[in-house]
């Protein structure tokens, strides 16, 4: 997909976060379309948890190292990294080098092991929350759209149970948004009809 309208056209509204080249991208391929792949889920989840406390960009600068140094996050390699990794990761200058956010990242591969395990696949299990299938939403304005909502927290409570971390309700949200499991565009943004 092309990052603007052709030759001519009226120009394409957006959701007002999506400024920047990679945050445009972001916007307009990926954030809110359903995701059913479980890698894909896992990266996600990963990227959020590093995300907090950050800006989305900052995280979306470092989204290809982060690729590189958690192993294309397949969940079964991560789960297996032990100090030595855990230390060539905080000297990794292309992703965020926080000790509690790499140790999460490798508890929570080793917890989505156990889930995909127990359900068959991630995505069988957390598209639970949302019952199987994305919740739309009918925002005019980004003031509306809130941080947690009742399934997020229902979210985070179930994962933290089953031994993941960084997975507040907030993060839990974010990545509802990001795979899809809601569609906050707002009504005005183009992407908003496009995502069924």
């Amino acid at each position: 997909m092309k990052n603007g309208p052709p030759a001519g056209a009226r120009p394409l509204r957006r959701c007002a976060w999506a400024r920047g080249d990679l945050a445009l991208a972001y916007h307009d391929e990926e954030w809110g379309v359903p995701l059913h792949d479980d890698r894909r889920l896992f990266e996600f989840l990963v990227l959020e948890g590093a995300q907090a406390g950050l800006s989305w960009d900052t995280i979306l600068r470092k989204r290809e190292n982060y690729r590189k140094a958690f192993a294309r996050f397949d969940p079964e390699t991560v789960a297996r990294f032990d100090e030595r990794a855990v230390k060539r990761l905080l000297a990794d200058p292309g992703i965020v080098r926080n000790r509690l956010k790499i140790l999460s990242a490798i508890r929570n591969a080793e917890a989505f092991l156990r889930v995909r395990d127990e359900f068959g696949s991630f995505d069988a299990y957390i598209w639970r929350f949302v019952e199987g299938s994305p919740k739309r939403n009918a925002w005019r304005s980004a003031k509306q759209i809130p941080a947690r909502t009742a399934e997020s927290d229902a979210m985070s409570k179930e994962l933290k149970r089953r031994g993941f971390n960084f997975v507040g309700s907030t993060i839990c949200y974010a990545f509802m948004q990001a795979v899809g499991m809601v569609n906050d565009h707002l009504v005005g943004c183009f992407r908003y009809r496009e995502i069924r």
